[in-house]
């Protein structure tokens, strides 16, 4: 959530490289924007800052933006202080020399806010980001050179974070990590940084990864680093990313949303393309620990719990879940024999770092299945699988599950020796998902859809393995389209949720191609009885369904075919409601704060 982008370098149109790099970050979330760049009046530098509520992409005429080869960005996603102009980043002290963009939570803000008012410093928003700049601005007063001042006060803070900042009275730009993601884009001539790598992929595809408690002075020939902690200069390792500037395109889709679920045509057979001696090696690291757990946040945890369905039925092997945002609580039960998997898209999920953090002090083996190389989570772990989804921009998460899913299932496979049969299936699978996914399924999707776009509540059942995809389906549903949505296993219906439904109520039954068919249909028929309508998703048109979306039979991977036409499903529900489905209300693509 919220996005950072800075550039220096010998291109004077910096102010137009920062407003189009993030329109690149948009997908992150935000409610609010803004940049701070130099502007030269009189012969003398001056800092021009413009910042607004709403989005960025209305901002079309930079012709009145001055001429520059330095500027820094923000999109804010409100957590102190209301969403209004002022409170917009970036923020600046009382002499307008030093302006400063910032991510994360600072912890104890008010008390360092009190310390400053009694020193006669002025404040004029609600942020807790306002603190962090007078506080810099004060210790330059006090005599210290700027990398010194951004040193002293980001030790002052508590919380995790992400500072980048300039002066008007130097030619660089200083960036700090503590908890929040900042990545350093190299060019000719030229330095980026920003929360993500898509806002500066059109330049360059080389990187440095600013670890935590990293400080980086950005110049126009190229970063320096240093630590946070000591102040000393260290050395960081220059990384080509793979990707593509087409593939954090839309192309020919109206939304990342709809282009991301017809990726899996692809996405899938690029998951399980895998070292097959990496992929046993990881698959015996979880086989012998002692204690085993799979740990990930929304889309991802729900992943997780599929990848304990997946065990147990096909390796016989127990794993434990456990949310990563309760993860801690489990303290106790790490051991150095225990092994901790990581399942998160971006790799700088907050709740799940903090979860590896717990892991690391107990001794614990970390692995990881992420999206992103080189991102914190990879970092940190001791071993990682790369779910190769490419850039995923739609806040909510699709091709990348998919993924994940695909990777679990084959470990699985791995784990009990059959690691070729794993493969096979899922090329099989893929392949069937390849047909299904055209325009007429969509279409198809889409006609349900309409029927449906004006109610209030949507109950989703499945069984198995399909029961942790009612829940992930919840999860879309309610993310793009706001309408009311909850999952269940269908032998729960009877105690409890059986009891909302009603005549007309909308109920979406996942049928797997496996032992439990027949429970499920059952439990439709329970619901139908109680006068819901029934969206079947399965192999079969069964006679319980008033509506269809026909899957390809695939066996234990039915959780994959399942959950594609689900994803649809919400997608279609939110462009007839008339919502973006790319940028759902109060939520972010990478939640980097707690």
């Amino acid at each position: 959530m919220c996005g950072i982008f800075g550039y220096i370098g010998k291109k004077n149109n910096a102010p137009e490289i920062v407003i189009d790099g993030l329109k690149r970050l948009e997908y992150r979330g935000y409610d609010s924007w803004g940049i701070a760049t130099t502007s030269e009046e009189k012969g003398t530098e001056q800092l021009y800052v413009y910042k607004k509520v709403g989005k960025i992409s209305e901002m079309r005429d930079t012709s009145a933006f001055p001429k520059s080869t330095l500027a820094i960005g923000h999109s804010r996603w409100a957590t102190h202080g209301g969403v209004t102009d002022a409170n917009a980043h970036p923020h600046w002290n009382s002499k307008k020399t030093l302006a400063l963009v910032h991510n994360g939570i600072l912890e104890n803000y008010a008390e360092v806010k009190a310390e400053l008012m009694k020193k006669g410093v002025k404040f004029i928003t609600e942020t807790d980001t306002e603190v962090a700049v007078h506080l810099i601005s004060h210790y330059l007063e006090s005599g210290l050179d700027l990398r010194k001042a951004v040193l002293k006060a980001s030790a002052r803070f508590d919380g995790r974070f992400a500072f980048v900042l300039f002066s008007i009275h130097s030619n660089s730009i200083i960036a700090v990590r503590r908890g929040a993601p900042l990545i350093v884009g190299v060019g000719k001539n030229e330095t980026f940084i920003a929360s993500d790598i898509p806002a500066f992929l059109p330049y360059t595809d080389k990187v440095n990864y600013l670890d935590d408690h990293e400080m980086v002075e950005l110049l126009p020939e190229g970063p320096k680093f240093y630590s946070l902690k000591t102040g000393k200069s260290i050395e960081k390792r220059l990384i080509t990313i793979e990707w593509q500037i087409e593939d954090a395109e839309k192309g020919d889709f109206e939304h990342y949303m709809l282009k991301e679920i017809f990726e899996q045509k692809e996405t899938i057979l690029r998951a399980i393309n895998q070292d097959p001696e990496e992929i046993m090696e990881l698959a015996k690291l979880i086989k012998n620990a002692r204690g085993a757990f799979f740990t990930g946040c929304g889309t991802a945890g729900k992943v997780a719990q599929i990848g304990v369905y997946a065990f147990a039925s096909i390796a016989k092997r127990h794993i434990n879940f456990t949310p990563s945002s309760e993860f801690t609580l489990f303290h106790h039960f790490l051991k150095p024999e225990t092994l901790i998997l990581a399942i998160s898209q971006s790799g700088e999920t907050a709740d799940v770092i903090e979860a590896m953090e717990v892991g690391k002090k107990s001794g614990s083996t970390l692995a990881s299945l992420v999206n992103v190389k080189g991102s914190t989570i990879d970092r940190m772990c001791d071993y990682t699988l790369l779910i190769k989804a490419g850039p995923e921009k739609a806040v909510a998460s699709t091709k990348a599950a998919t993924s994940q899913i695909s990777l679990l299932l084959l470990l699985a496979y791995a784990s009990a020796g059959e690691l070729d049969s794993g493969r096979k299936l899922l090329v099989e699978t893929a392949s069937k998902i390849n047909d299904l996914l055209n325009p007429r399924y969509l279409k198809h999707i889409s006609k349900i859809a309409q029927k449906f776009k004006k109610s209030r509540d949507i109950f989703i059942i499945g069984r198995g393995a399909n029961f942790p995809i009612a829940l992930e389906a919840a999860i879309k549903i309610q993310e793009v389209s706001y309408i009311h949505a909850e999952g269940f296993a269908g032998g729960e219906l009877k105690h409890g949720p059986i009891a909302m439904i009603q005549k007309g109520t909308p109920c979406i039954v996942l049928v797997g191609d496996d032992e439990t068919r027949p429970e499920i249909i059952s439990n439709a028929l329970e619901l139908k009885a109680r006068g819901a309508e029934i969206i079947g998703i399965g192999p079969v048109r069964e006679a319980v369904f008033d509506h269809w979306m026909y899957v390809p039979a695939s066996g234990i991977a039915s959780p994959i075919v399942n959950l594609i036409p689900i994803q649809l499903f919400a997608y279609c529900l939110a462009c007839a409601r008339g919502l973006d489905p790319d940028m759902p209300r109060n939520l972010a693509k990478s939640v980097t704060v707690k």
